[in-house]
C-alpha cells in the first residue's frame, strides 16, 4: 500500500488510464444533459475525485464507468437545480450568442436538449447517445423500463418540433439533418 490513501501501487496507474481512456466521453454526456460545458466539466472531476477513495470497490464490482457516470449525472442535475433562476432568466432573455468553435448544429442540439426535464433529457443521452438499451437506462435512472420508454416518446416529441429542417434552424442551414428519433453524437463537441 502507499500513502495515496490506502491504494496499492499499481491503483493510480490503472485510475490514472481509467480517467484518460473515459474522461472526454463522460464530459460530453454530461455536457448533453446540462447544457453547460463548465458544469459538465465540475461535474464530471468532482465524480471522479469521489471515485478515487473507493476505486478498489468500485473495481472489484466490475466496470466503473456507470458508478462515475451516474455520480457526475446525479451532480450535473443537483448544480442543475441549484441554478434553476439563472436558467430561467436565460430562457426569458433568449440563447446566448454562439460559442466559438461550436457549430451550429451543435447549438441546436444543445438548446433543443434544454428544453427537456431533467428525466427526459438524461434518457435521451443515454439511450440515443450512448447506444445504452432501455434496461439498461432503467437500471441506471433508477426507474422502471416502461418509465423510461414513456420519457422517451415524450422527448422525442418535444425535440422534433426543435430539430426539423425548415430555413431557419441551423441544421437545414448546414445541410444536415439531427431528428429527435435519430440524434448524431458527432454534434457533441469531444474535447
Amino acid at each position: 500500500m502507499t500513502e495515496s490513501q490506502g491504494q496499492p501501487p499499481d491503483a493510480r496507474g490503472d485510475f490514472e488510464r481509467f480517467y484518460t481512456e473515459s474522461v472526454k466521453r463522460l464530459v460530453t454526456v454530461v455536457y448533453a444533459v446540462t447544457g453547460d460545458l463548465g458544469e459538465a466539466e465540475d461535474a464530471v472531476q468532482e465524480a471522479y475525485a469521489r471515485a478515487w477513495p473507493r476505486w478498489e470497490q468500485l473495481v472489484a464490482e466490475g466496470d466503473p464507468t456507470p458508478w462515475v457516470r451516474t455520480v457526475a449525472l446525479r451532480l450535473a442535475v443537483s448544480s442543475w437545480r441549484r441554478t434553476r433562476n439563472r436558467i430561467l432568466a436565460h430562457f426569458r432573455h433568449g440563447p446566448p450568442p454562439d460559442l466559438p468553435g461550436l457549430a451550429p448544429d451543435h447549438v441546436a442540439l444543445v438548446a433543443a436538449l434544454r428544453r427537456l426535464n431533467p428525466e427526459q433529457r438524461r434518457a435521451v443521452v443515454l439511450h440515443h447517445l450512448l447506444d445504452l438499451p432501455v434496461e439498461e437506462v432503467a437500471r441506471q435512472t433508477g426507474s422502471t423500463s416502461t418509465a423510461v420508454r414513456s420519457r422517451l416518446m415524450r422527448a422525442r416529441r418535444v425535440l422534433s418540433a426543435h430539430l426539423t429542417d425548415s430555413p431557419d434552424t441551423p441544421t437545414a442551414r448546414t445541410g444536415r439533418t439531427a431528428t429527435a428519433a435519430q440524434p448524431r453524437q458527432e454534434v457533441l463537441p469531444h474535447e
